[in-house]
């Protein structure tokens, strides 16, 4: 069975930082890799997302310039370093998997595969 796990999720002050790692297993993936996030009483939303090969990146307005995306080959695994968090950023924080290329990189349907969740708590 194919699965996603996320990891490094916790509490951390505001202005702090932490780093969530995405690791598959069951099989690679290839195409795109997203981070979303789901606060309380709020709809689930996009963070930031990856293009495998090309490792070209996309960012929610909210994150761009504290938030970045990365990955490791030899891991098949994806990353999201966040910086200068907010409380705002207090979420659930989700890792999806495309499963075919040239997909919308922000809309969560464009994503077959998803994992747990981390829970991650800026505290102010």
């Amino acid at each position: 069975q194919v699965q996603l796990a996320e990891s490094g999720g916790g509490l951390v002050q505001a202005g702090g930082s932490l780093r969530l790692s995405c690791t598959p297993s069951g099989r690679s993936f290839n195409y795109a890799m997203g981070w979303f996030r789901q606060a309380p009483g709020k709809e689930r939303e996009f963070v930031g997302a990856i293009r495998w090969s090309a490792g070209s990146t996309d960012y929610a307005d909210s994150v761009k310039g504290r938030f970045t995306i990365s990955r490791d080959y030899t891991k098949n695994a994806v990353y999201l370093q966040m910086i200068s968090l907010k409380p705002e950023d207090t979420a659930v924080y989700y890792c999806a998997a495309q499963t075919a290329f040239y997909r919308d990189l922000r809309r969560e349907g464009e994503y077959s595969v998803w994992g747990q969740g981390t829970q991650v708590t800026v505290s102010s």
